[in-house]
């Protein structure tokens, strides 16, 4: 009976796919009217699809993104990419942190990288929605706030209005926000609308946001904004920007670290 299910299950997602492939994107409802499944088997059959398929799951559905060669990886494959990099880029963002300050940390692998260094100060907080960077800094000396909501699978970061409703309480300094694309006119952008929201909300309590990202990133534009460049305070990567980007960037008054 097992076998059964799963294929009714995977020619269901089939279908899906081919219907995010005509018309762009999907809804909830709309699986639920044409496939005759309930909600929560709409919304597990988006989360499987997400991790075989170029489908990004978005509030409410999921999009087709197979014109975009990248995609958003799961947490182990992206810790591999250009791990010395990333490993510099956080060397370089956590030497801006100092005893006293209250920081931001959003997913990715290199802020996960800054936990890891900062595990050995003291007298530091960490504010985070990611669930990986917080168990990474358990035991430390570090105090950790873990804002809520539901985590996502990808990037372990916790999601949705629960989390965004305690952001809203919080003030942080520093905030350091890990992005999949930035360019002068796109700003900082995510391949995660859920992502972008909690994002947002963090930038909104902080008095001083930093971009951090790879040479990989940069002049690229991904589905969902986060912010424009005058929302932040700075950028930390580990190449020199782009002419277009440094003029853009220099125009707002934005520091630019880059690793050396």
């Amino acid at each position: 009976m097992a076998d059964v299910s799963g294929s009714k299950g995977q020619r269901r997602r089939e279908a899906v796919l081919q219907l995010l492939k005509q018309q762009g994107r999907v809804t909830i409802p709309e699986m639920v009217e044409r496939f005759g499944c309930s909600e929560a088997t709409a919304r597990r059959d988006l989360e499987q699809m997400e991790t075989e398929y170029p489908v990004i799951r978005t509030i409410g559905g999921a999009i087709y993104d197979g014109m975009n060669a990248v995609r958003d990886l799961p947490f182990a494959e992206k810790e591999g990419l250009s791990i010395l990099e990333k490993e510099r880029i956080a060397g370089l963002a956590a030497s801006l942190i100092i005893e006293g300050d209250v920081i931001g940390l959003s997913g990715g692998t290199t802020n996960f990288l800054i936990a890891k260094m900062l595990k050995s100060r003291r007298g530091i907080t960490v504010v985070t929605n990611a669930v990986n960077i917080a168990m990474e800094l358990a035991g430390s000396d570090i105090q950790v706030v873990v804002t809520g909501g539901i985590m996502r699978h990808n990037s372990f970061e916790l999601c949705g209005p629960l989390g965004e409703g305690m952001v809203a309480h919080l003030h942080i300094g520093k905030m350091f926000i890990g992005v999949d694309g930035i360019s002068a006119s796109g700003g900082i952008t995510t391949y995660s609308e859920q992502e972008a929201q909690i994002a947002k909300a963090l930038i909104k309590r902080s008095q001083a946001a930093y971009a951090v990202f790879d040479h990989t990133k940069t002049d690229r534009t991904s589905l969902f904004s986060i912010a424009s460049l005058t929302e932040l305070r700075g950028v930390i990567t580990d190449v020199p920007l782009t002419a277009e980007l440094e003029a853009e960037v220099k125009q707002h008054g934005i520091s630019v670290h880059v690793t050396g």
